[in-house]
């Protein structure tokens, strides 16, 4: 049965409400407020839908679903925000026929479906089929509240009631809760109804055998094998082929696969056998599989093939680099050997230089020539010996050290492995890295490294390790023993020519998202940025200078500005660099008497020092200044020990040392110096000062000085001597056993600079003040001496 009737109309944004019981909402919109008061005012009678849209604001007739339900305002109350709460009771459902705004609110033409009084026989069945359906389903769902068992035992006579108590507790969607508040033939409902709680009872039933089969074989602590067993389940009960593969079977053909030597695949079927005995929720198995899974990841049979194209391999290493003709020509001979016999070792090589030389650099080159991968390892700052070999299994959170990780990454058993920083390695408590890498870079011993967390020996013999380091005298001595250096001293200046216009300038420009049609380096440009702003053996202030000026250009470019290409000449450097940075200040710090050149050798390259010494009335004490190291303070006492015992043959009168006290003085003080190649320079000061002949300003020297006036040679000539020709230096002093270092030094640079070899001090004297200078302050020392006899007589 059915009547048509006019009545305010409330919107739902997104609830489907059925004609059950009482409930309350909470209306805000102001046309839903309006409808509820117009109804207070009549019959309290409204109707309600639900909006297809949830988001519209002012639903028309088009926007709501046709079927919705007829309830009667029991109470209300006023909320805060101009809110309301409002009691409703459901009484019936009904169908919009037609809508329209009315005084603000929206009110409808519906039609209103009277309950059936008497039901079928065939609908009884279906009802007590429902309900027992219902019944079983609020048991076992979770998310539906206990008391929707009590409404349903107390409409349990009347199947249209008991169907929407049902339809408004099962979790349907909107769509679905609406399309059952749409049929208005109960029968029907009952029917959809029942088809859905079948399937659902099915899914509940069966995750419940799920979760009793699980929970009865897991402890309670171990939630990761609980969602295993319950995935195991799932997947049993749906029948989705076969079980999942078992990880043993699985283990045990990777074994196979990996290819491994005799006693590491015994050690990981062993091993494999262990672990089949554990439970897989213990932690023991857990370590077990870890292990094994890092037993059959590394690359024990997987190795790259070396290119033994010579001569591409030396196109290569040409294309990527200039100059460092040593490196090369050592890694050429390797291949060719190689080449020759397939089974030769690996070279471990160090390259010692200054920064910015392109030492790791020069290994991604090597790799690339050679047809290898590369990984590559930091060592500076490193303390702790597990870094190198690894933990030990005993041990919580182990894991193997960095080789066998870098290996394992890789995927390869030969690759070349750079090993930068090597001489700022530390050690502490934790034991010595450098100790540790003994066995890793031993050529007789690294085929059998054995890493603490692996246990079973690993072939290292293959891999080419190029180790990097800035100085040689801070990596242990039997470290170094096991490796073979090679010195990077640095670049000249037409080196570093080479290397802007080939290398630096292309990347930068590129980098900075400009173009050679933007900018361009004559050669003088370049010359003047390498000399007045930068101070170093290698390249690396250069390529940030460089980057300065091509960010220059890339502002004009941005702000379209740049009307023509923008020519980096000298003067154009200067304007946007500031002022010149380095300049030469030989010549106004050597022209006074007490003042000569050295040049040292630092962990950034060659340099030039100054040695400055002064004298004033004393006891004959020595004072010395400027951070020095006990090496060099021990070179200026032999420089004066030896001085006062030949002073006369120098014109010194001997008995100023009794009465007189000197300061030997070594600037830029903050930076600390060592080393004993400045014996020479300081007894070379000494008599200049005594003597007050003044030394050449384009004269530096280096060389360690003994007390009987010999001078032994030093080491790190080539960076010395470029260092002194960057800074206009012309003559050079070395001791004579160091001529063997000469071809060494760039053909070019030995064409600018005159040099001497000297094996005593004499000689060393006799160029940088002349002898017959000397000669004549002895001449006027033994007049004087005579003099001040012929007056005691």
């Amino acid at each position: 049965m059915s009547n048509i009737r006019n009545i305010p109309v409330i919107t739902m944004r997104s609830a489907v409400v059925f004609p059950v019981s009482n409930f309350p909402i909470s209306v805000g919109r102001e046309r839903t407020i309006k409808a509820v008061e117009h109804a207070l005012e009549d019959d309290k009678l409204l109707a309600i839908f639900t909006q297809k849209d949830a988001e519209l604001e002012i639903p028309t007739h088009d926007d709501l679903y046709e079927y919705g339900v007829l309830v009667r305002v029991v109470k209300t109350r006023k909320m805060p925000h101009n809110k309301r709460s409002v009691v409703l009771q459901g009484l019936s459902r009904v169908k919009m026929l037609e809508a329209t705004d009315a005084d603000g609110y929206l009110n409808a033409k519906i039609e209103i479906f009277e309950e059936d009084e008497f039901e079928r026989q065939s609908l009884e069945q279906k009802r007590l089929h429902l309900q027992e359906l219902a019944q079983k389903v609020f048991d076992l769902s979770p998310q539906i509240p206990s008391d929707a068992s009590f409404l349903i035992r107390s409409t349990a006579n009347n199947a249209n009631k008991l169907s929407d108590i049902v339809a408004l507790q099962v979790a349907f969607s909107t769509k679905e809760k609406q399309e059952l508040l749409s049929m208005v033939n109960v029968e029907e409902r009952v029917d959809k109804l029942i088809g859905f709680l079948g399937k659902e009872l099915q899914v509940l039933e069966l995750s419940t055998k799920i979760q009793s089969k699980v929970k009865g074989e897991m402890d309670k602590a171990q939630r990761e094998y609980f969602l295993r067993e319950q995935l195991k389940a799932i997947q049993k009960e749906l029948d989705e082929g076969d079980e999942p593969t078992d990880e043993n079977e699985d283990l045990k053909q990777k074994i196979a696969a990996a290819k491994m030597p005799e006693e590491a695949e015994k050690t990981a079927k062993k091993e494999l056998s262990r672990m089949k005995k554990m439970n897989p929720s213990s932690a023991e198995y857990t370590v077990s599989r870890t292990y094994l899974d890092w037993l059959v990841e590394l690359p024990w049979s997987i190795e790259t093939e070396d290119n033994l194209n010579i001569k591409q391999a030396e196109e290569i290493l040409d294309e990527d680099h200039f100059g460092l003709e040593k490196v090369k020509k050592r890694i050429i001979e390797y291949l060719a050997v190689r080449k020759l016999r397939n089974n030769l070792k690996g070279p471990i090589l160090c390259l010692v230089g200054p920064p910015g030389v392109g030492k790791t650099s020069l290994a991604k080159s090597v790799s690339r020539a050679m047809g290898r991968k590369m990984t590559r390892m930091s060592l500076g700052g490193v303390r702790d010996e597990s870094e190198i070999r690894g933990h030990r299994r005993t041990y919580i959170g182990s894991m193997p050290g960095k080789i066998i990780k870098s290996l394992k990454r890789i995927q390869s058993n030969n690759p070349v492995f750079v090993l930068d920083e090597i001489d700022k390695l530390g050690s502490d408590n934790r034991g010595d890295p450098s100790s540790a890498l003994l066995e890793v870079l031993d050529p007789e011993q690294n085929d059998t490294f054995q890493d603490h967390y692996l246990d079973v020996p690993f072939d290292l013999s293959k891999i080419m390790f190029i180790a990097t380091a800035n100085q040689l005298g801070t990596i242990p001595g039997p470290l170094r023993d096991r490796m073979e250096v090679i010195e990077i001293s640095g670049y000249t200046l037409e080196e570093k020519l080479q290397i802007a216009k080939r290398y630096v300038i292309p990347e930068q420009v590129e980098e900075h998202g400009i173009s050679m049609d933007d900018v361009s380096f004559p050669d003088d440009g370049i010359r003047f940025l390498i000399e007045s702003y930068t101070r170093e053996a290698g390249v690396r202030s250069l390529k940030r200078e460089i980057g300065a000026l091509c960010r220059a250009v890339a502002k004009e470019v941005a702000s379209e500005t740049l009307d023509a290409q923008m020519v980096m000449t000298t003067e154009k450097i200067e304007e946007l660099r500031g002022p010149v940075v380095f300049f030469n200040e030989i010549a106004e710090r050597t022209d006074v008497s007490g003042v000569a050149t050295g040049m040292a050798w630092t962990a950034v390259g060659g340099d030039i020092l100054f040695i400055e010494a002064t004298m004033m009335k004393g006891k004959g004490n020595m004072k010395l200044s400027g951070s020095l190291g006990d090496v060099m303070k021990e070179s200026v006492s032999v420089a004066s020990s030896f001085l006062r015992s030949t002073a006369e043959e120098w014109g010194i009168d001997p008995k100023i040392f009794e009465t007189t006290d000197f300061h030997i003085h070594v600037p830029s003080g903050s930076i600390p110096k060592d080393g004993p190649s400045a014996g020479v320079t300081m007894l070379t000061a000494l008599v200049s000062l005594l003597t007050g002949l003044p030394i050449d300003s384009k004269l530096s020297m280096t060389g360690e000085a003994t007390l009987r006036g010999a001078v032994l040679p030093v080491g790190g000539i080539k960076g010395k001597v470029l260092a002194a020709h960057r800074a206009g230096i012309k003559r050079i002093i070395l001791p004579a056993k160091n001529r063997k270092d000469l071809p060494e030094i760039p053909k070019e640079i030995q064409d600018e600079l005159e040099f001497h070899f000297c094996s005593k001090m004499q000689e060393v004297l006799h160029i940088a003040f002349g002898k017959e200078n000397l000669e004549k302050k002895r001449a006027e020392l033994l007049v004087k001496l005579q003099n001040s006899a012929e007056k005691e007589e």
